[in-house]
C-alpha cells in the first residue's frame, strides 16, 4: 500500500527547484492547504517571475484540501504549545491535517525534524 503525503510548502518549493532529494516525491499525489498554496506562490514569485508563479499555482491548485474547524483549532493549539519552534500557521495546519488523516508530513523544515509522522528530507 502506498503511503500518502501532505506536502509542506517547503517540499513543493524544493520540487520546483529540482532538488534531487525530492525527485522520488515529484510523482506522488500532492495534498496541501490553500495556505501552503499561498506560500508557494509567494516563494516562486520572489525566486522566479510571475509567469512561472502562475504556472505553478495552476498546476497545484487542484491539490488543495478543505480544513475542518476541528483541525484548525488543534493546529492553533499545537502552535501555541510549540512557540519555541517558531512554526507558521500554514505549517501547523498542514501538520495536524496530516496526523488526523494518517498521512506523512513531507518537509525539510528543521523545526519539524524528529516529530511524529514527519518525513524529513533536505
Amino acid at each position: 500500500m502506498e503511503v500518502g503525503y501532505f506536502f509542506d510548502s517547503y517540499a513543493i518549493i524544493e520540487i520546483v527547484r529540482n532538488n534531487q532529494n525530492y525527485l522520488a516525491y515529484s510523482e506522488k499525489d500532492v495534498t496541501f492547504t490553500v495556505f501552503n498554496l499561498a506560500e508557494i506562490y509567494y516563494s516562486v514569485l520572489n525566486s522566479f517571475d510571475e509567469k512561472i508563479a502562475d504556472e505553478i499555482y495552476e498546476a497545484y491548485k487542484g491539490a488543495v484540501v478543505e480544513i475542518s474547524d476541528k483541525i484548525l483549532k488543534k493546529a492553533i493549539k499545537f502552535r501555541v504549545e510549540n512557540k519555541k519552534r517558531d512554526l507558521s500557521y500554514a505549517d501547523c495546519i498542514g501538520y495536524i491535517y496530516s496526523l488526523e488523516n494518517g498521512i506523512k508530513f513531507l518537509t525539510g523544515d528543521k523545526e519539524f525534524e524528529g516529530l511524529k509522522g514527519v518525513e524529513f528530507v533536505k
